[in-house]
């Protein structure tokens, strides 16, 4: 599984977000989307943690936080439809 975070600040970092999800778990792996044009963040970013106990965790408590002064949505990612 994979939990999408949404309400960024544009500035935002994997490394923040790796420091912020850390307190879940290990963090497999932090995605955060750049706009193709400009190359700044897109708002918004995915993150996988070790186990899914601990993404549902994070999940749960993060969802609604206020965080660099922006509320974090964070929910279960949905899988891409691909055509």
């Amino acid at each position: 599984m994979s939990i999408y975070v949404g309400n960024l600040p544009y500035e935002v970092t994997e490394a923040d977000l790796n420091f912020v999800f850390s307190d879940y778990g290990s963090v497999k792996r932090v995605h955060v989307p750049t706009d193709r044009d400009t190359g700044r963040p897109r708002g918004f970013a995915f993150v996988e943690l070790e186990t899914k106990a601990n993404e549902f965790n994070a999940i749960e408590t993060l969802n609604g936080a206020e965080w660099m002064g922006r509320t974090m949505k964070v929910d279960e990612a949905r899988e891409r439809k691909r055509n």
